[in-house]
C-alpha cells in the first residue's frame, strides 16, 4: 500500500474523532473543521516520518491543539464563542438539554483549561500522556484540571448535582 492510501486509509478511520477533538477545543463547528484540515494538511507532509515513529495519533492532537493556539491568539478571533450548528455527535449525552449545558459550561472555561478537560475526560488520556501532548508538566495538567473541574461543577452542579471524584 502506498503512501496516498495508507494516509487515506488514516483519514478514513480517524475523521469523526479529530473533528469531536477540534470541536471540543474550538466550540465551533467551522473552525474545528478548518483546524481538522490544517492538521491533516501538515500530517500529510510529515506523513513517512511520522508513521515510522509511530505514534500518528500523538503527532496530529499535537498539531490540534498547537493550531487552536495559534487561531485563539489571532487578534479577529477575540470574539464569543458560540454553539451555533451543535454537532450532535460532538459530545455523547443522554439528553439535548445535557448536551447543551454541557457545551455551554465547557465554553466557559479558558482554553488551557478547555484542552486539559477535553483530552483528558473526553479522551481518556493519562496525566503524563495529556502533559506530553500540551508540553507542560504533570503539575500544570493536575492544577488546569482542578480549576477545570471545580468551575465545571459550580456551573452545573445545580442541574446534575454535584461533580465527585478525586481526579481534580
Amino acid at each position: 500500500m502506498g503512501r496516498d492510501e495508507q494516509f487515506s486509509e488514516y483519514v478514513v478511520q480517524r475523521r469523526t474523532q479529530l473533528r469531536r477533538i477540534a470541536y471540543l477545543l474550538c466550540g465551533d463547528v467551522h473552525k474545528a473543521e478548518d483546524l481538522v484540515q490544517t492538521a491533516l494538511m501538515k500530517l500529510y507532509v510529515a506523513w513517512p516520518r511520522v508513521q515510522r515513529a509511530g505514534n500518528v495519533d500523538a503527532y496530529v492532537r499535537r498539531i490540534l491543539v498547537n493550531s487552536g493556539i495559534d487561531e485563539s491568539r489571532r487578534p479577529w478571533r477575540r470574539e464569543e464563542a458560540g454553539l451555533e450548528g451543535l454537532d450532535p455527535q460532538a459530545v455523547q449525552a443522554p439528553a439535548v438539554e445535557d448536551r447543551t449545558a454541557l457545551m455551554d459550561a465547557l465554553a466557559t472555561l479558558p482554553i488551557g483549561q478547555r484542552r486539559v478537560v477535553v483530552l483528558r475526560h473526553f479522551l481518556g488520556m493519562s496525566i503524563e500522556e495529556t502533559a506530553g501532548d500540551l508540553q507542560c508538566s504533570p503539575g500544570t495538567v493536575k492544577s488546569q484540571n482542578s480549576r477545570a473541574l471545580a468551575r465545571l461543577n459550580d456551573l452545573l452542579a445545580p442541574q446534575f448535582g454535584a461533580i465527585g471524584g478525586t481526579d481534580r
